[in-house]
């Protein structure tokens, strides 16, 4: 005789290992059930203040910062031609063209057929001086932000100058000696292109 009356649950938890099914419930419980959604490749949703995609099956989070990585890091193989970028000349050329030294070799000798390489070195010419334009003028700014309240001499005493310049008004010369030089090469880069 059995000194213990089984119970319900315990029958119901009898049958679910017999029947394979260990993880199933064995009592009715009540309270808080997390809405389940399902992603498919490609889908992208915020939860907990992050954004999440999922790529090639794997859930991933998508930082601020995946377009620059996009941009700094050359992938293992072209994406043009698709052979690996081992040479030397490949990641400077990747740089500028996305393409390896061998694709930009023949896309070069394709413009010279076609006799269109000139214009083509005219605006990455030109493409290059607005770089060093946005360069110069960081490098004007900065140096018209510095303090210039005491300088140490040669002797190691601090020279404390009085005067000074009226920085607000260089920093506005600068920008507008900037965007004028800005201006100018836009204006040749669209003359070049039509």
């Amino acid at each position: 005789m059995l000194k213990k009356e089984f119970k319900r649950k315990d029958v119901d938890r009898a049958r679910n290992l017999l029947t394979g099914k260990s993880g199933a419930s064995s009592e009715t419980q009540v309270g808080y059930k997390k809405k389940r959604v399902d992603y498919k490749e490609g889908d992208v949703w915020v939860e907990n203040k992050k954004t999440w995609t999922i790529k090639d099956g794997i859930k991933q989070t998508i930082s601020k910062m995946d377009a620059i990585k996009k941009e700094i890091f050359m992938p293992l193989c072209c994406p043009k031609c698709s052979k690996v970028m081992k040479k030397r000349l490949d990641k400077p050329n990747y740089k500028i063209h996305k393409m390896c030294f061998d694709c930009v070799i023949d896309y070069e000798a394709s413009l010279r057929n076609k006799g269109e390489y000139e214009d083509y070195i005219r605006n990455l010419r030109l493409k290059n001086n607005l770089t060093q334009i946005d360069e110069a003028e960081n490098m004007f700014l900065e140096l018209a932000n510095q303090s210039n309240e005491g300088f140490v001499s040669e002797q190691g005493e601090v020279e404390r100058w009085k005067g000074g310049i009226d920085i607000s008004k260089i920093t506005s010369d600068i920008t507008q000696a900037a965007q004028e030089a800005r201006e100018n090469v836009q204006k040749k880069l669209t003359n070049e292109e039509n």
